[in-house]
């Protein structure tokens, strides 16, 4: 009996392709319930149409230069509540664990948001409280309770003043105590600091303070916990990772340094110097939106830092015109866009060990 070899060795390939296409849903799938996702996004000014007293929001109101109108309020919320749905959805079980936010007007937003198709699917919690910015915008978090747990949270001042020594109305730190997925406990720091306006080195100072004002706050969270406490430092910090305030102050680096608790580690900086970032201004990229962990996020706990992303699907961005390529956001100057964000939103994946 003759055997043909040629047609053995074929069939045993595609027996072999078979089992793979078969196996690998399950094998991903098992990837998946392994990970988990922490996340930032600037909302780039969510405001309600109600023309609050002592607050400057009078453009986003009906009757203001905005013309914002009960429809637009409720365009920005469906797209927002759209990439809020899918950042870290590829990555883990249902979305994220928690995701920290700035520009957003107060609570009632946030409650509207959450109740947005689809992200009313992940039964979301906040928390919020109101600052002292004058325009009335906020950090805030928004938390998966099946996955992370609130222990406790506190609003911190970063006491920010200007050239004539008078204090600045900022956004405050928001800082929370958490557990995620009942193993590891987490101290998050959400931040908006100071903007750009007037210049980026007239206005690095009040950056430089809100840098420190953190500083403080981790080295106390280390000092009265453990060295080894793990940290994370995520926000809008319009500055770049290479900046003075970021790299200097804040005191990160992008390598992971052995045995060091005290020096953060930036994940963002190598990605920055690839030329690629979160928002674009005139033609160039920065990336003011940063994810930065303490060196225990890599060495202690059941989820340990895998890697460092930004979202970035192609709805995301213009596709024509002379901002074509740059984040597609709810206004052009005066012009509705009914787009996103001028931010892209960033995130980690956390894999179980």
């Amino acid at each position: 009996m003759r055997i043909d070899f040629n047609f053995a060795k074929n069939s045993i390939m595609a027996l072999r392709i078979v089992f793979i296409a078969l196996i690998f849903p399950f094998v991903l799938q098992a990837q998946i319930k392994k990970q988990e996702v922490v996340a930032f996004y600037n909302l780039e000014n969510l405001f309600d149409t109600i023309n609050q007293e002592q607050v400057n929001d009078g453009e986003y109101t009906p009757s203001g230069s905005k013309q914002w109108s009960a429809e637009r309020y409720q365009n920005k919320l469906q797209n927002m509540a759209k990439v809020l749905y899918q950042v870290g959805d590829t990555n883990t079980k249902k979305g994220f664990a928690f995701v920290g936010v700035c520009e957003v007007e107060n609570r009632s937003v946030l409650e509207d948001l959450i109740q947005t198709a689809p992200l009313n699917k992940r039964k979301l919690e906040i928390v919020h409280e109101d600052s002292p910015d004058k325009r009335g915008i906020d950090v805030a978090m928004l938390y998966n309770p099946k996955k992370f747990q609130v222990l406790d949270y506190k609003y911190i001042n970063p006491r920010v003043f200007d050239e004539q020594g008078d204090l600045v109305f900022t956004r405050n730190i928001l800082l929370v105590k958490g557990v995620l997925k009942k193993t590891d406990t987490l101290f998050v720091l959400v931040n908006h600091w100071p903007s750009r306006y007037g210049g980026e080195e007239k206005s690095m100072p009040r950056r430089a303070l809100a840098a420190q004002r953190n500083r403080e706050i981790i080295d106390s969270v280390l000092a009265h916990t453990s060295e080894k406490s793990r940290i994370i430092v995520m926000g809008d910090l319009n500055d770049d990772p290479n900046n003075e305030s970021v790299e200097a102050i804040l005191q990160t680096s992008p390598e992971i340094i052995d045995g060091d608790f005290i020096t953060l580690y930036n994940p963002y900086y190598n990605i920055f110097m690839s030329n690629t970032g979160t928002l674009k201004y005139r033609g160039n990229w920065n990336l003011f939106d940063q994810i930065i962990i303490s060196n225990s996020n890599m060495t202690t706990g059941s989820y340990r830092f895998q890697s460092a992303e930004i979202f970035n699907p192609p709805y995301l961005f213009q596709k024509s015109g002379e901002y074509e390529g740059y984040p597609l956001r709810t206004y052009g100057g005066k012009t509705y866009l009914n787009g996103y964000s001028d931010h892209l939103p960033v995130y980690l994946i956390l894999k179980k060990q």
